[in-house]
């Protein structure tokens, strides 16, 4: 780990908590898609490890701001989901130096992201914790497919700033 990699890390974590708490009060779709496009800017730009460290310690950070959701125990299911979507995009994005294999990348990001956690919270955790029918349904609702259109909408943003995000890495 050299010292721009934990810089650049950071920042983004920092830059993620901070748009989390910014879009907050403008509802899951942009507050999501803005998050996912932030995870996949640090996979694509900073690499596995950056996105791996952004995707698990955010969530953590929101949760303990109160800016995240507040049952502790879906917060390890939502770094999980981060991490499986920016470990896709960072081993599958660009290898092929083919447009249409990021976007595939994106896609299969987006799509198992939303699975994994739709599984996770809505399948095995919220039956199991008593919660009220209407807790459940509107954390259901939460965790249901409006991760796959963030997850998409996020991962398609990133396709379009990444590679000047890259050029001026480089120039670093």
């Amino acid at each position: 780990m050299n010292t721009k990699l934990i810089t650049r890390t950071a920042m983004l974590i920092a830059l993620l908590v901070a748009v989390q708490y910014v879009t907050k009060s403008a509802g899951q779709i942009v507050t999501g898609s803005c998050v996912n496009l932030i995870l996949a800017v640090a996979a694509l730009v900073g690499g596995v490890w950056c996105g791996a460290a952004v995707a698990l310690i955010s969530p953590f950070c929101a949760f303990l701001l109160g800016i995240g959701t507040p049952i502790l125990r879906l917060v390890p299911a939502i770094a999980l989901g981060n991490l499986v979507f920016v470990l896709i995009l960072a081993l599958l994005s660009g290898k092929l130096n083919v447009k249409a294999a990021n976007v595939l990348s994106v896609l299969l990001a987006a799509v198992c992201k939303f699975l994994l956690l739709w599984g996770l919270i809505v399948g095995l955790l919220l039956p199991s914790m008593g919660l009220p029918s209407e807790k459940v349904a509107a954390l259901s609702a939460t965790f249901s497919y409006p991760q796959l259109i963030t997850a998409l909408i996020g991962g398609g943003l990133s396709l379009l700033v990444v590679p000047s995000l890259k050029k001026a890495v480089k120039q670093q």
